[in-house]
């Protein structure tokens, strides 16, 4: 069993917001292959919130995931974060194995940080 990295972010209203990680094996010397696999990221403002206030996944483009490397890159445009209302929030990233299976790989806390300067 992995237990999932704890990682705060920022998302910079208007700015593109890309964050890349790499899942290791232990002893971080052999990336996991995550060919065939999939990623899915929910931010809601609390855990229990029925709300979903960011939603990447590698179906949507949110995600991409880079096989035998290992690396799992979460993207949003500039277009969808200059429309983010919410200031905060709690969010988990998992990674669905072929088989079925499911790992947390991280989870955390994520705030936006206001745009000043707009078109």
């Amino acid at each position: 069993m992995t237990k999932p990295a704890k990682l705060k972010f920022t998302i910079y209203q208007g700015a593109t917001f890309r964050k890349r990680m790499t899942w290791y094996a232990p002893g971080k010397k052999t990336p996991i292959d995550l060919t065939g696999c999939a990623a899915r990221m929910q931010v809601r403002a609390e855990i229990g919130s029925p709300t979903i206030l960011l939603e990447l996944t590698t179906e949507n483009g949110g995600i991409t995931l880079g096989g035998a490397t290992g690396s799992v890159e979460l993207l949003s445009a500039p277009s969808e974060t200059a429309t983010m209302a919410w200031d905060g929030g709690v969010w988990d990233l998992e990674i669905v194995h072929p088989g079925g299976d499911v790992t947390r790989l991280a989870q955390g806390s994520i705030s936006v940080s206001p745009e000043v300067t707009r078109d």
